[in-house]
């Protein structure tokens, strides 16, 4: 980009050239170099800046380079300390520009790595330039998970239900956020909280309650379904007895805690921001200290993964049929909305993501208190309007249709009641037609939304439109994927008619912990391609091994992320070479294995890799054995003496 271009592109009207070749000199604006060198209190080398630009208190700095190095970022370094020096208290945008093409480098007040601006790629307004210090926050991903664990504490102390707080504290954030932009505060500080406090401090508690019903009727304006997710909100937040019973003193220490030690540390507008937001709303499950041992909350890390693995981006529609608290869509949102900025401007973005927003992500939940976290959710993260439907999937074939995912992510109940499945699903299930739980281990779920898009392409072909595929990625229990005869074994079969079985990954034992204890497994499905190829040979899958992903468990927090002596996370390295291995198809002892597989066969990689023998050691050995001996005790096989 030319110098023309780029002066145009930011603002003629904010451009402060001061020699006539049109550069800015630093030495002209001080009065001499001997001046300048004075205020810097050193001798300076390079004092002839390109490109600047001023618009109120903010200033722009720009040096263009046929290629930028990392010498260039030592020479802007100097021009932004001869900015400061002698333009003491302005907010500095700095940016090296290279001339043959469009790559650009952008930093914030300081010229280091910790203060690159990544989502930066293009050149934007000046107005756009200026947005970018209105809200003083900064993300800190270590305070907001140490401040969420301290806010779990007081709720504690409240008598706030375990089973409340990832929808109370979700309700009470929607609120403080559009307090604090009618407030129209520039930065998150004490001044800020103190006139919020005196806006609180003249209401009665019904009052504090009313305008967070208030907040979210505003919100949900154009909403599907918006008098039953205010229906939910008064029965299972507003409504509850321990809530009602909380003093107005109580709502303001909830409320500054939140406002001070979470929300101040968190950039909602970065991608960065978005994922410490979800961390943060779905921490408290992990919290629960008597957490139903049947529920199976998806791991932050499992969904990036799955989302990674099926490559979602802006330009995909994303359902989640079973879609509970809503971790997958959001979790699919974030990684959209990121995408929408890659080499956008600010505007193009914007418009970017409110078709992502409104037109690509879909959900549908069953149950009331999973609905209204889905709804809050989805909220927390800019999505006023949210595709979440309240019903059965098995009820909402039109609703799915009208969607035409690209992408399904789902991890469907294992349990589920038989009696909420269509009798067209249990024909050849006998007496389990009206036991407990679904025999098909989940599998009758999939094998649905199969079902759906056949139709979805039957009306395509009668309508003269290609036939599509859709990316199907699913979390199911690991006996779902080892059965070899009986329901599953048919429901195995029944999904390599129309489909391909793409992968499956083992899971870590523990992935649910501290809810459920099921093993699980990740498959990974091509809906509307069948398995068997029309010359009829098979397709080749892909089986992981993935029992190892950098968490630990650890009392009170769930399994928490580890990371190496460098500070490097264990999980994202591990993460990149699971989806490495996938991509290449490649075989590793002791990691992963290919095959060609039916209805009738394992679908677990244990079936078919190779034992790496070089890692076992003689602790391996005696493990097994403990094992194997706690699992005859167990059985009353064998006795203890």
């Amino acid at each position: 980009m030319n110098r023309t271009a780029i002066i145009n592109t930011i603002g003629i009207e904010y451009h402060t050239p001061n020699i006539e070749a049109g550069e800015y000199s630093y030495v002209l604006e001080a009065g001499s170099k001997v001046e300048l060198e004075k205020k810097l209190g050193r001798p300076v080398s390079h004092y002839k800046l390109d490109i600047r630009f001023e618009l109120d208190d903010v200033v722009v700095l720009v040096e263009t380079k046929q290629n930028f190095t990392k010498r260039d970022e030592r020479q802007l370094d100097e021009y932004l300390q001869e900015e400061q020096a002698l333009h003491y208290g302005r907010k500095i945008i700095a940016i090296l520009a290279n001339t043959h093409n469009n790559k650009i480098k952008v930093w914030k007040s300081i010229i280091d790595d910790k203060h690159v601006l990544e989502d930066e790629t293009v050149l934007d307004k000046m107005e756009h330039y200026v947005k970018l210090f209105n809200t003083n926050k900064q993300n800190d991903r270590e305070k907001v998970m140490k401040n969420t664990y301290d806010l779990n504490e007081l709720l504690h102390k409240l008598d706030i239900s375990e089973n409340l707080r990832s929808q109370f504290v979700g309700t009470t954030l929607l609120h403080i956020k559009d307090m604090i932009k009618r407030d129209g505060a520039s930065k998150i500080d004490e001044a800020l909280v103190e006139r919020l406090n005196g806006v609180w401090s003249m209401m009665d508690e019904k009052q504090i309650r009313a305008g967070i019903e208030a907040t979210l009727n505003s919100l949900l304006d154009g909403s599907n379904n918006k008098s039953k997710k205010i229906e939910l909100l008064q029965k299972n937040v507003l409504n509850d007895q321990k809530v009602k019973k909380l003093t107005k003193t109580n709502w303001i220490k909830i409320l500054d805690t939140i406002i001070l030690d979470i929300y101040r540390y968190i950039d909602a507008d970065s991608s960065e921001g978005q994922d410490i937001l979800n961390l943060f709303f779905i921490a408290f499950n992990k919290y629960t200290g008597k957490a139903d041992k049947n529920q199976a909350f998806t791991p932050d890390h499992i969904t990036d993964f799955m989302c990674r693995l099926t490559e979602v981006d802006r330009t995909k529609v994303v359902l989640d049929a079973t879609c509970g608290s809503g971790s997958f869509l959001v979790q699919a949102m974030v990684k959209e909305l990121a995408d929408c900025r890659k080499n956008k401007t600010e505007a193009e973005a914007e418009e970017l993501m409110k078709t992502v927003k409104e037109r690509h992500i879909f959900g549908i939940e069953v149950e009331e208190k999973a609905y209204g976290l889905a709804t809050t959710n989805m909220l927390i993260h800019g999505d006023g309007n949210s595709n979440i439907k309240f019903g059965s999937c098995f009820e909402c074939k039109n609703f799915i249709k009208n969607a035409d995912p690209d992408i399904i992510l789902m991890n469907p109940p294992y349990n589920a009641k038989p009696i909420g499945i269509p009798s067209s699903y249990k024909v050849n299930w006998g007496k389990a037609a009206d036991g407990k739980e679904d025999p098909t281990k989940g599998m009758v779920f999939i094998h649905y939304l199969s079902d759906v898009v056949k139709e979805i392409n039957d009306e395509r072909e009668r309508n003269n439109k290609p036939r599509k595929t859709v990316k199907l990625a699913v979390l199911l229990p690991v006996s779902a994927a080892i059965g070899t005869s009986g329901l599953v074994t048919e429901e195995k079969k029944v999904m390599l008619e129309n489909n391909t079985l793409e992968a499956v990954f083992t899971l870590p034992a523990e992935v649910f912990y501290p809810g459920a204890a099921v093993s699980a497994c990740c498959m990974l499905f091509t809906l509307g391609q069948p398995h068997v190829k029309t010359d009829g040979t098979a397709r080749t899958s892909f089986f992981g091994y993935c029992k190892e992903d950098g968490f630990k468990k650890k009392k009170n927090l769930g399994r928490v992320e580890q990371f190496d002596s460098n500070g490097d996370s264990k999980w994202k390295a591990i993460e990149k070479e699971w989806l490495s291995l996938f991509e290449a198809k490649k075989v590793v002892d002791g990691m992963s294995s290919v095959a060609v597989v039916d209805g009738d066969d394992e679908w677990l990689c244990e079936a078919y890799m190779k034992t790496d023998y070089s890692k076992l050691s003689e602790t391996d050995f005696q493990q097994t054995l403990n094992n194997y001996l706690a699992y005859l005790m167990k059985e009353g096989k064998i006795y203890e003496a």
